[in-house]
């Protein structure tokens, strides 16, 4: 759902940026669907899975800032929320349409005197690598899943959503234990352009 012109004009009134705890670098192996085949593909791995978890995602911690930082050039008041939003915990809204938001977030409306909240949602942060059973059917992709969306606090309707799902492969061979250079740059091009993709949506309407 495409951010529409009006939705964050300086009548929005006051904005609210909050992002998810962001999970721990991984490897996921889709197709590796029972207890032994995961296991395998979890053995054969092992070196990725262990340089995986040295990788950082400070470009990705950082996005609430960042994205304030756009917003304030056109003059949108903005609070970075700080804590870690947990969505899971989050009663559900009672309000059902297909453009409302699923969760209810009238307390945090409350708490931050909020008309808008931006909600930047990651869910995977790592290498993705599709299995048929035991047999790998692809080589490791540098990958993030994320949604972003904007709800209007007043309506719970969204104002923007955007499914984020960014793979990068490696030039050349991946297969370089135990730092995967090829992997690792992809690593940090799958970041960097998770992060475009969200700020260029507002980079675009930078200007009042």
């Amino acid at each position: 759902m495409p951010l529409g012109d009006q939705a964050l004009s300086a009548p929005a009134g006051k904005v609210g940026i909050a992002m998810s705890a962001l999970p721990k670098v991984d490897t996921y192996f889709p197709g590796a669907d029972c207890l032994l085949c995961y296991a395998f593909a979890s053995a054969s791995n092992s070196s990725l899975t262990k340089h995986a978890g040295t990788l950082s995602h400070t470009e990705l911690s950082n996005l609430r800032q960042d994205v304030a930082a756009v917003l304030a050039k056109r003059g949108v008041e903005t609070v970075v929320i700080g804590d870690a939003l947990d969505l899971k915990n989050l009663p559900d809204a009672s309000i059902t349409a297909p453009n409302a938001a699923k969760k209810d977030f009238s307390s945090l409306r409350a708490k931050h005197k909020l008309d808008k909240l931006l909600v930047l949602d990651v869910s995977i942060v790592g290498y993705w690598r599709t299995y048929a059973s035991y047999a790998p059917t692809s080589d490791p992709k540098a990958t993030v899943k994320a949604t972003g969306y904007l709800v209007d606090l007043k309506t719970n309707a969204y104002d923007w959503y955007l499914p984020i799902d960014i793979q990068r492969t490696a030039e050349g061979n991946w297969d370089e234990p135990p730092k995967f250079p090829g992997l690792t740059n992809a690593y940090f091009q799958a970041l960097e352009a998770s992060r475009d993709s969200v700020l260029k949506t507002f980079e675009q309407r930078a200007t009042p």
